[in-house]
């Protein structure tokens, strides 16, 4: 299995990271956290004043595998205080900078947003094993291995780039990564994956939406059947989750086809220990992610991450998402460019 040293790196120098630890300082001092409705409103241009090399470095190569990792920042281990135990458990003044990083370089790529029902709707959410949630299959868990997915594969909304912040990783926890564009599928395994069959479901990290008439737990009547695989505009692309995808209710042909996928993206993962202060850039319709199991000691030095979720003006999905629901999950964008997730105009 390839390794960190196989993936694509951009390392940010020295005087580039400096300029950008200066840039993050000057704005939480006059702003604060990240959460300030003020610095939502002008993130976007204060994104424009990071050094030009980190924000070239946030460009992808065209047609590419999908993923890079950012490398270079530093974060002070002791400053940012213990991984908390839970998400709402940060204090968000201690990893300000941090923060404030992951939605400058989120403007860089597009559009952050956050979701309504995940992390009351927060965009830089924490990423922390938490008692009581060891087995899910959902970032809190720990123990157990955390499959390849999508990010939220459930929502046409979801977003186009996936952005993971190491903040600590003392035992050097690995982050799976798989890109579709290196799978081999005979042609008719892709025809079956690419046929409308069966859906997908919101994971447990989201609270029911009973608005939604669909509880997260088992598939309903508006519960649309959806693609695997599509070609994009740039190769191909797949959304995918197997462990909120109800297989059984597929046939035996393309529950074969949808193993022969997964069987191919785990021959081609690579496993990458996100260190403090890099940053790791994921294509969303490219690649899947997921985690190594681990045994969580819950005193403050377990792995932590930041997450963001950015969407991309003008990028097209297929036309047939316009018409799902998105299980009444909605769209949470304090900038203002959709505060209302619309489902005919997200692809729009």
């Amino acid at each position: 299995m390839p390794t960190a040293s196989t993936l694509t790196t951009r390392a940010i120098s020295v005087a580039g990271a400096a300029a950008t630890a200066d840039l993050l300082a000057a704005v939480v001092s006059a702003y604060g956290t990240v959460d300030n409705p003020d610095l939502i409103g002008e993130a976007a241009d204060i994104a424009k004043t990071l050094p030009a090399e980190v924000r070239e470095a946030c460009t992808m190569e065209p047609r590419g595998l999908g993923f890079q990792v950012l490398s270079g920042f530093e974060i002070d281990d002791r400053a940012i205080g213990p991984t908390p135990a839970r998400w709402n458990d940060v204090d968000p003044h201690r990893t300000a900078e941090w923060d404030v990083l992951m939605l400058l370089l989120a403007h860089v790529v597009g559009a952050p947003f956050g979701w309504s029902g995940q992390q009351e709707g927060r965009l830089v959410n924490n990423i922390v094993p938490s008692p009581g949630h060891e087995t899910e299959q959902t970032g809190a868990s720990s123990t157990v291995l955390l499959e390849p997915h999508t990010e939220d594969a459930f929502h046409p909304g979801r977003c186009h780039f996936l952005l993971l912040g190491g903040m600590r990783n003392h035992d050097r926890i690995g982050t799976t990564i798989s890109s579709v564009r290196e799978v081999e599928l005979e042609p008719a395994e892709f025809v079956e994956l690419a046929s409308a069959t069966v859906p997908i479901l919101p994971d447990a990290s989201y609270e029911t939406n009973p608005a939604a008439g669909v509880p997260t737990a088992a598939p309903g009547a508006n519960a649309l059947a959806l693609p695997t695989l599509w070609v994009g505009e740039d190769g191909l692309c797949l959304r995918y989750d197997p462990a909120y995808t109800p297989l059984d209710m597929a046939p035996i042909r393309y529950r074969r086809a949808y193993a022969r996928l997964s069987e191919e993206l785990a021959r081609h993962a690579r496993t990458i220990s996100l260190d403090a202060g890099e940053v790791l850039m994921i294509d969303n319709d490219v690649i899947v992610h997921g985690r190594v199991p681990f045994t969580p000691r819950y005193d403050g030095t377990d792995r932590w991450l930041k997450r963001i979720n950015v969407r991309v003006p003008g990028r097209h999905r297929p036309p047939a998402e316009d018409f799902e629901d998105g299980y009444g999950e909605d769209v949470v964008d304090p900038s203002g460019v959709h505060p209302i997730y619309s489902v005919r105009s997200a692809n729009r």
